[in-house]
């Protein structure tokens, strides 16, 4: 089999007729979606990540991925030789402070390496929004991304759109949780901003067409769904698909950090992006330029028709990708350069069944989300709580699947780093502490019997880090050490969604 791909060496021209596609942020959710995209229209697919082994089981043959970071641009450099068209779905909406600079810096980039590499086009997804004194620093940023990549000297096509509605969806999660759980609902000015959704599908539909798109240079099109309404009307329109019915309470003022606040606590939308997605949505986001309706064959549909299809897919409770799948919806993690670790305290314990691997490993890897974990779940959420008022992920992320983990899934406020399916599973801490964490179960099969051993592992950053451990560690003792009790029962009485609330 030939490889029709030809190498950028100055000599040799690339393949038009099967262009090379160089993606980024495909371990989030509208990138996911786009990978699956991508694939099925027969693209060779490149995707660029700081993790790689995180998308290694979701990739078809054919679809590669390779190491990148936006801040390194002699990893862009290397990544992104011999491709034709990339897409840019990436920001920093989930990190603390300096989100903008993190953007600037990236685009700045992005855009170099692409014009270093020759690639044609980048497809750029941002935000709509009229500029003025009162756009949101969160938008703001995403137009300024936009205008940073055109400079670098390729042509840019950057679609602007506002709420994306779909299973899974930032959007979407917010008015499901809030509409579902709360009967009465606080309803903040900015509640009834004008904003134009659109559906995933249809979002897709433009990204996917903007590869072939005949244009003579860069162009900026603004995209919406059929009809403008604001989030109150798409809480009323899920309410009503839903045949619940809710009363909302007006209220004059509620700051975004109060809203956040609020939001984190009944959504799965922690604090920081929350404030971030509040301040971005006190500004009417909808479409002024039509240009787009008449330049791609796409008509989409509107609110009504986009929350159907998104409840049909939320009803089977796995979304093919999710917005806190990203890695920066952890807010990418704590700097760690310059903090000498060798402190690291370890907490271990193991217990035998008289079980086989798969029966003894079933029960960890449904730990999380509606399962809970295994004991003691009101200090779990204390605690996540504690973490959602310090600006962490707090507790609402929950599991993309009940059943299925792989690596880079969100577990509440953990993140799965490596998983072997019946042998070991090893998340990663997200909440905010005073040093990093993992939490790792690890299944022994010897012959008719397993043991199965769970570690807790700190690294604690300085004397607070070491004060946290030692001043918690009874609580942490009786956390764990009932944990894998109730793991073992949970394995030998083998109940299918066996939860653990002890």
């Amino acid at each position: 089999m030939v490889d029709d791909r030809n190498e950028v060496d100055g000599s040799s021209e690339k393949s038009q007729e099967r262009p090379l596609i160089l993606l980024t942020g495909a371990t989030g959710y509208v990138g996911g979606r786009m990978l699956t995209r991508l694939e099925e229209a027969g693209y060779q697919v490149r995707c660029l990540t700081r993790r790689p082994e995180e998308l290694a089981s979701r990739l078809k043959p054919g679809t590669e991925a390779v190491f990148a970071d936006m801040v390194d641009p002699a990893s862009l450099d290397e990544a992104m030789r011999g491709g034709d068209i990339a897409f840019y779905l990436v920001h920093s909406m989930g990190s603390s402070k300096g989100f903008e600079e993190k953007d600037r810096s990236a685009a700045r980039n992005f855009g170099g390496a692409a014009l270093n590499a020759g690639v044609r086009r980048i497809v750029y997804l941002g935000g709509l929004g009229e500029e003025s004194e009162e756009m949101s620093e969160h938008l703001r940023s995403r137009q300024e991304v936009g205008k940073l990549l055109r400079e670098s000297g390729v042509e840019v096509i950057e679609f602007r759109a506002s709420i994306v509605i779909g299973s899974g969806s930032l959007s979407f999660e917010m008015v499901r949780a809030l509409v579902e759980r709360l009967p009465v609902m606080i309803a903040p000015r900015w509640v009834a901003v004008t904003a134009q959704p659109i559906g995933i599908d249809d979002l897709q539909s433009y990204l996917l067409a903007a590869v072939t798109h005949q244009t003579d240079g860069s162009r900026i099109y603004e995209i919406g769904g059929a009809d403008q309404v604001s989030y109150g009307a798409i809480m009323r329109e899920y309410a009503k698909q839903r045949g619940l019915r809710r009363l909302t309470i007006p209220v004059p003022v509620l700051t975004p950090r109060l809203s956040s606040l609020w939001l984190g606590l009944v959504t799965p939308v922690y604090s920081r992006v929350g404030r971030k997605l509040i301040s971005s949505i006190r500004n009417p986001t909808v479409v002024h330029d039509t240009t787009a309706l008449r330049a791609f064959p796409i008509r989409p549909i509107g609110t009504s028709g986009a929350i159907a299809r998104a409840m049909r897919n939320e009803d089977q409770e796995i979304a093919a990708t999710r917005w806190s799948d990203a890695l920066s919806a952890s807010g990418e993690g704590k700097d760690w350069k310059g903090v000498r670790f060798g402190n690291r305290l370890i907490d271990s314990r193991s217990a035998t069944v008289e079980l086989g691997p798969e029966r003894a490993f079933a029960p960890i890897k449904r730990i999380g989300g509606k399962t809970g974990w295994y004991g003691a779940n009101r200090l779990w959420l204390s605690r996540g709580f504690i973490d959602l008022l310090a600006g962490g992920v707090g507790v609402r992320r929950g599991r993309r699947d009940p059943e299925q983990l792989r690596v880079g899934d969100p577990v509440d406020w953990w993140r799965v780093e490596a998983i072997e399916p019946n042998r070991r599973l090893r998340l990663a801490a997200e909440m905010r502490l005073p040093g990093r964490a993992w939490l790792e179960f690890e299944v022994e099969a010897k012959g008719d019997r397993s043991t199965i051993r769970q570690t807790a592992i700190f690294d604690p950053a300085g004397l607070s880090g070491l004060a946290y451990w030692y001043v918690l560690y009874p609580v942490h003792h009786l956390i764990f050490s009932r944990m894998l009790k109730n793991i073992v029962a949970a394995a030998e009485n083998s109940q299918e969604g066996w939860a653990a609330n002890r």
